[in-house]
């Protein structure tokens, strides 16, 4: 059971059915918390929800696309605090959860806009910019949301650099998320004689060659021993390098390509020597072993470090899925981490991010709606009770410490730094696989260098660029 929270006012629990386009009913439970205590606070920093009196878009029922809803709960055992409550309890809003299929959900899409049975909103994800928008499937949101007001304070760097074609901004960004994670076992390092990577990083000494020499050490093949154990472990890896291989240049308004960057190379070089030595489990090559699980082996002292995305971490919900894999988070065996920093480069850490927030789906029949629901989302994030509630939560279920508390609060600050970038995949149409290729050094692949790389698909690279910037200046 979770503790009583103060400041928190649970009201009664309602059950309310949730129809899917296409599917069968849900009931996700429907929890209602007082927004008092939270309103007075903020509004004594000078922040304000809209007037229920005169907001646009209030008692309005919209639409929610996608193949999740992070919005509704389903389960008493897991109460999410979105603004979703405040959109229903203060303004009388309330959400249909249009579900759909992952693999389809865009083919799907392009046909309720054809066939004028347009949802509403869509969750956001990087990986759709600049794509969607190009493909008539989003449309900007600067009518519906004020980036200079106190609530969104610190959302329009980000949505500006990250998200936007000329003026015109194609996010609601309620939150900017760090993205990638180092985890690892303490019990582990201190059999084998290493220094804790999160001591390491507050005295200014976790770096890629201190990474370099563990992960080497320890991997032995023979032994079953791989420092690395992750979906994603190289191109976590490039982002420390606080450039991207192809990055939007919001200035110029174009895309732009930095392969000849040395701070690129100089990451090659790294992951190419980790390769060659076989630190890396070979997860593309052993499907239907138990190590596809990310991180498996680490409780047991065969994997060293889990570097991917945070949804490793996400994903054991949990005490006792994060036992199973990583080890004994209660008592302090468990730890997190930035990627190490470039020995050198400008002495910064650097953490990608991925944005939280909504974006509008073209043709919207409710669009002030979607935005009113993107301000109170906004407000739950800043709003100190809920961020009370949603550490405690990670206590109480996950066994988090107050060290892991500690230092994701730590990269959650880099990540809302200027040191950030955003990784934005498949976003960039065909440009995203050629990427993919030169930033990718497992299976074998570390018999080519960086330079083979870049002469194997510069001139591909820059034709596709060209045509996506021809796009982008269209659109504009």
């Amino acid at each position: 059971m979770l503790k009583k929270i103060t400041a928190l006012a649970f009201a009664v629990l309602m059950i309310m059915a949730l129809v899917g386009c296409g599917g069968s009913k849900r009931e996700p439970i429907q929890l209602t918390l007082s927004t008092e205590d939270a309103e007075a606070i903020l509004n004594a920093a000078g922040i304000y929800l809209p007037d229920a009196e005169t907001a646009a878009g209030t008692n309005t029922v919209i639409q929610l696309y996608g193949y999740l809803n992070n919005l509704q709960n389903y389960s008493e055992d897991e109460m999410v605090q979105t603004g979703y409550w405040t959109f229903h309890e203060k303004y009388g809003g309330d959400i249909d959860w249009v579900e759909c299929d992952y693999a389809e959900r865009f083919n799907t899409l392009a046909n309720l806009i054809l066939a004028g049975t347009v949802p509403d909103f869509y969750e956001a994800w990087a990986t759709d910019f600049p794509i969607r928008a190009l493909n008539n499937m989003f449309e900007p949101v600067n009518d519906y949301v004020d980036y200079d007001d106190p609530l969104w304070n610190g959302m329009k760097y980000y949505s500006d650099t990250f998200f936007s074609i000329g003026d015109k901004h194609y996010m609601f960004v309620t939150d900017v998320q760090f993205n990638t994670i180092v985890i690892y076992n303490r019990r582990v390092m201190d059999e084998w004689g290493f220094d804790d990577p999160a001591e390491m990083f507050y005295n200014d000494e976790w770096t890629w060659d201190v990474m370099s020499e563990m992960a080497i050490e320890f991997t032995d093949p023979d032994s079953g021993r791989y420092a690395f154990n992750n979906w994603h472990t190289d191109t976590a890896f490039m982002t420390s390098t606080g450039v991207g291989l192809v990055e939007y240049d919001p200035e110029q308004g174009k895309f732009v390509l930095n392969i000849d960057d040395p701070r690129l190379e100089r990451a090659a070089m790294v992951l190419q020597d980790l390769a060659k030595n076989d630190c890396e489990y070979p997860i593309w090559n052993n499907w239907s072993l138990n190590y596809e699980i990310d991180c498996g082996g680490m409780k047991e002292g065969v994997t060293l470090f889990g570097m991917d995305g945070v949804y490793i971490l996400d994903e054991r919900r949990t005490i006792e899925d994060m036992n199973t894999v990583y080890g004994d988070v209660v008592n302090n065996e468990v730890m997190i981490c930035p990627v190490p920093r470039d020995p050198n480069g400008d002495g910064e850490y650097y953490i990608d991010s991925k944005p939280k927030g909504y974006c509008l789906i073209m043709n919207a029949p409710h669009p002030e709606a979607v935005g009113l629901l993107a301000a109170c989302d906004r407000f739950k994030i800043i709003d100190p009770t809920v961020v009370n509630f949603d550490r405690q939560q990670l206590k109480e279920k996950k066994g988090w410490t107050e060290e892991m508390l500690s230092m994701w609060d730590t990269m959650y600050e880099i990540a809302h730094s200027h040191n950030t970038l955003v990784d934005f995949g498949e976003g960039l149409g065909n440009v995203s696989g050629y990427v993919s290729s030169m930033v990718t050094f497992n299976l074998g692949s570390s018999d080519t260098t960086w330079a083979q790389r870049k002469e194997s698909n510069k001139d591909t690279l820059e034709f596709y660029l060209e045509d996506l910037n021809n796009q982008i200046e269209a659109l504009g």
